[in-house]
């Protein structure tokens, strides 16, 4: 029996770039997929070879997806964040910590072989809905 779920699609982020939704909430649970560094209005990489500014396009896109399933960054309880290179781990957690400066979400973070076009970072959520 499979539960009842809603996909969650928003234009303040980038459009899937895959056979995957950019959220799916069941019952008050939000999984978010991987959000890349992807302008939404242009679907193109912003910040190449810049991980800060990837960074922050990441974060902007990762709450745009949270803001359209009803929540935001308080409510996030994981995350996933993979690195191109984990020599870019402190800028990356710099910037990440200031979305989550109390009570952080547990989390989890790995360097990958590639990731999608050539972004240099990835990241991605579960939430629960107030």
């Amino acid at each position: 029996m499979n539960p009842a779920r809603t996909v969650v699609s928003t234009s303040s982020a980038p459009a899937a770039i895959g056979p995957y939704s950019q959220a799916i909430v069941t019952g008050n649970l939000v999984f978010c997929s991987g959000q890349i560094p992807l302008s939404p209005e242009t679907g193109q990489l912003v910040g190449a070879g810049d991980v800060a500014a990837q960074t922050e396009q990441v974060m902007k896109n990762l709450q745009a997806v949270l803001s359209a399933a009803g929540c935001d960054f308080q409510h996030v309880v994981r995350c996933t964040i993979y690195l191109g290179n984990m020599g870019d781990f402190a800028t990356v957690n710099g910037i990440y910590g200031r979305c989550f400066p109390n009570e952080p979400p547990a989390r989890t973070t790995i360097q990958a072989a590639g990731l999608p076009r050539g972004a240099l970072i990835e990241i991605d959520a579960i939430a629960v809905r107030p």
